[in-house]
């Protein structure tokens, strides 16, 4: 009995790749897609394309959405759902020749007349409720008033208000300032209070200039008006012109006196 001998031409046996790893939904996801396939193909196999109703319903698609085509001249009822429910656009579109409606969308325009027309009003309303809250210091003519473009004006006199040459109000006018301070403070707003002088240089050495007076009697009217809790301070500026703004020509003596005065403007915004 003889042994057998290794064969030595068989080959080695091969080193196992690497598993190549696929998901198990992969199964179930080829299987769907194959059943879908089969079922469109059996839908377009047993499909019987009625030609009436496709012809309805390109119809009604077309009166819905405005295609301008000829229409034949009876359509029986009933035979175009969208056409009974929806019209968008007319059959036989009218020209219309008159404009009924227009708008603006320059802003330059908005700007200029509505925003002037708003100033305007806005003005008016100051200016009658200063009125009628100062009438006896207007029929006094211990102030005057004035509308400009961008504020309106309540001029007091420097005859009424102070002594020549000196910013100490008088106290006889401390009443008219009540009165304008309980008006200013129903408006919310801002008050610009400006002092104005002659042109005669100041003999007196309190002040170096009609510059400073101009200014110290702003400053004191100012303070007289912020007595009124209801006013801040915030909404106060103070301006001093001298005799560079005046009202009258300072050749005569009237003109001198309409020039020094204090003006307190409530800007219109």
């Amino acid at each position: 009995m003889s042994v057998a001998e290794p064969d030595a031409d068989r080959p080695a046996p091969r080193t196992a790749a690497k598993d190549i790893i696929i998901p198990r939904y992969m199964g179930t996801f080829a299987d769907l897609m194959t059943l879908l396939l089969c079922f469109f193909v059996l839908l377009v196999a047993m499909a019987e394309i009625d030609a009436l109703k496709y012809k309805m319903v390109v119809k009604s698609m077309e009166d819905a959405f405005g295609v301008d085509r000829p229409k034949p001249e009876g359509i029986v009822k009933a035979t175009s759902v969208i056409q009974q429910r929806f019209s968008p656009t007319p059959i036989d579109p009218t020209p219309v020749e008159s404009v009924r409606q227009a708008s603006v969308t320059d802003s330059e325009v908005l700007k200029t007349e509505d925003a002037e027309l708003y100033r305007t009003a806005r003005a008016n309303s100051i200016r009658d409720r200063l009125q009628s809250a100062l009438k006896t210091a207007l029929a006094q003519e211990l102030i005057s008033l004035e509308t400009l473009q961008d504020r309106v004006l309540i001029r007091i006199n420097e005859q009424a208000s102070f002594p020549s040459g000196s910013a100490a109000l008088k106290p006889a006018f401390t009443p008219v300032l009540l009165q304008i301070a309980e008006a200013l403070a129903e408006m919310e707003t801002e008050f610009v209070v400006a002092g104005h002088t002659d042109n005669v240089p100041l003999r007196s050495g309190l002040y170096r200039s009609n510059w400073e007076l101009s200014g110290a009697r702003a400053t004191s009217v100012v303070h007289a008006l912020l007595n009124d809790q209801r006013l801040r301070e915030d909404q106060f500026r103070i301006e001093a012109y001298a005799d560079t703004q005046p009202l009258e020509s300072n050749e005569t003596a009237a003109g001198r006196a309409m020039n020094r005065r204090v003006e307190i403007g409530i800007i219109n915004t």
